[in-house]
């Protein structure tokens, strides 16, 4: 019970907004209404060379932040955002503006020193103003290191204490499951990540409360602050061990939109045809995707690129 336990801590919103209509729930507007127009997340249809084309221009971003902040974390940034793009621009339920937001899904971003990616993504969709990305880090700013959910309640979590964001997000799918709703949960966790105890608790309880709404993404890219996952800890076996745990297990390369978006299809159609497992997808990964200096390069998992650098990297990732 400790995903719902944090759920219920940390987003009320959807343990509250079931009880009371948004006009007499003052925590539901407060929140929820400020900004009506993020709960519209994605349109089913768009190209996996779409897709393609604005993660390009999305790694631009990312690079150029970090850059401007002289802090923060391009290796997982630049690896999960193929996902996130394919996930917010494809993927994710939405709704018209005006209505409850149970109606829509939900994104945990578990992983939160990935923050740059999600900021990104919230820029592009007009969710925050593109200048604002300049702020990255600041004293004061709303875009933290990691999602900071106080500052910025646009993010449905504060994560960064690695392992927590999977709680979170198994005690919204269950407030869902509790309340009826047709709303999925997608919760996007690290592979140095799923060494944390507190994973373990999440993967044994959430089969048993049947979470079929529940979608883990892994951004399996073979590396953390302290080296290689392989020899840090190893995770290995990991379909195998997930499988044990009673999940449905997916594999794909994490950077082709083909493969992501159907594996994003195949965990909507396993609940649609009856399955009460939650589902695991293990996305392949190159960390530092798409720069060839930073991929798979350990010293770039939290390290900022000078100005040379980034100009080099912007150059690379235009070029594909």
């Amino acid at each position: 019970m400790l995903g719902l336990a944090t759920f219920a801590t940390l987003n009320p919103i959807i343990a509250e907004c079931t009880k009371n209509s948004p006009q007499k729930n003052p925590l539901f507007q407060s929140t929820v209404w400020l900004f009506p127009q993020i709960w519209c997340y994605g349109s089913r249809g768009m190209k996996p060379t779409e897709l393609q084309a604005l993660a390009t221009e999305l790694r631009v971003s990312i690079i150029d932040m970090i850059t401007e902040a002289k802090s923060g974390h391009p290796g997982g940034s630049l690896s999960a955002i193929d996902l996130m793009t394919a996930l917010w621009f494809a993927e994710m339920k939405g709704v018209p503006a005006g209505k409850p937001a149970t109606d829509r899904d939900h994104f945990v971003l578990s992983k939160g020193h990935a923050v740059p990616a999600l900021y990104a993504i919230l820029a592009e969709k007009g969710y925050i103003a593109k200048d604002e990305l300049k702020t990255l880090r600041r004293t004061g700013s709303r875009l933290q290191g990691h999602p900071d959910r106080v500052r910025m309640p646009i993010v449905e979590a504060s994560t960064g204490s690695l392992g927590q964001g999977l709680s979170v997000a198994q005690g919204m799918a269950m407030g869902l499951k509790l309340s009826g709703s047709k709303s999925r949960v997608f919760c996007l966790v690290g592979d140095g990540e799923i060494q944390e105890g507190q994973i373990w608790e999440a993967a044994l309880s959430a089969p048993k409360f049947g979470l079929s709404n529940l979608c883990v993404i892994l951004d399996n890219n073979g590396g953390q602050i302290d080296g290689p996952t392989d020899e840090v800890m190893s995770l290995k076996p990991i379909p195998e061990k997930w499988r044990a745990f009673n999940w449905e297990v997916l594999e794909i390369n994490g950077h082709d939109f083909t493969q992501i978006l159907g594996a994003y299809q195949r965990a909507r159609e396993l609940e649609a045809q009856g399955s009460k497992k939650p589902v695991f997808i293990i996305a392949n990964t190159v960390k530092g995707k798409g720069v060839s200096f930073m991929e798979n390069k350990i010293e770039w998992h939290g390290a900022a690129p000078k100005a040379d650098d980034a100009k080099r990297a912007i150059e690379e990732v235009r070029r594909g």
